[in-house]
């Protein structure tokens, strides 16, 4: 079953089921898969579904502590992006498969206690508001650039890509998707993702993927699309 989110931001909740996974990035109108397998987020799952569909994605900060790494329930971000369930499926082991389709960041006010074991907590959102509108560049050639480094990258890092879906997305799919899709570190992604406006998240985007060309990092192979 697929659903359909157009909302305004005094229709978000101020409350928020939310879900750290490092290395994982949702942006508003990108779709986010995730398998839930945890009891703790099969019951945040089961939670949200029944308060209005949405999930907070965070990361949680990186720790220099061996001990605080392995925490159940690390430091976060106060800053993340929320989805909405749009699609899921059960599946025999008692697993659910789902799609998150991003709406708008908001930031994390306060946390409330552990319910079920999974984490909930206060948010804001006004700060981020503008992220309910679909924008592109007002500038043809700052497509163009981005696609000439990006080309650069994915040749660099042997990742294939579906260049006519590429150049088919629009200028947020496009570099929503990339965003997210790079197998850049933890601190790398938060920066994309708090980046405040399009341009600005491009323009962190082709300075990470210009780092990486340079320090040649082993990144392995990959697909992007």
């Amino acid at each position: 079953m697929v659903y359909s989110f157009d909302k305004n931001v005094s229709d978000l909740p101020k409350t928020l089921p939310i879900f750290p996974l490092s290395n994982v990035l949702l942006l508003p109108r990108s779709k986010l898969p995730l398998n839930l397998f945890e009891n703790r987020y099969l019951h945040m799952f089961d939670y949200a579904l029944s308060n209005g569909r949405a999930i907070g994605m965070v990361q949680p900060k990186i720790s220099k502590s061996p001990a605080k790494v392995s925490e159940k329930n690390p430091t976060i971000y106060s800053i993340g992006c929320a989805g909405y369930i749009t699609a899921f499926t059960e599946t025999n082991d008692n697993r659910y498969e789902i799609i998150l389709k991003g709406v708008c960041r908001f930031l994390v006010k306060d946390e409330l206690p552990l319910l079920n074991g999974f984490r909930r907590a206060n948010v804001e959102w006004e700060s981020y508001k503008n992220d309910l509108s679909q924008v592109n560049f007002q500038n043809s050639t700052n497509r163009l650039s981005f696609e000439d480094i990006l080309k650069k990258y994915l040749l660099k890092k042997s990742i294939n890509a579906d260049w006519e879906a590429i150049e088919a997305s629009s200028d947020e799919e496009l570099i929503n998707s990339i965003s997210m899709g790079c197998p850049f570190d933890i601190n790398e992604k938060q920066a994309l993702l708090e980046a405040k406006s399009l341009e600005d998240r491009m323009d962190v985007l082709m300075s990470l993927m210009q780092m990486s060309m340079i320090e040649n990092k082993s990144i392995g192979t990959g697909s992007v699309s």
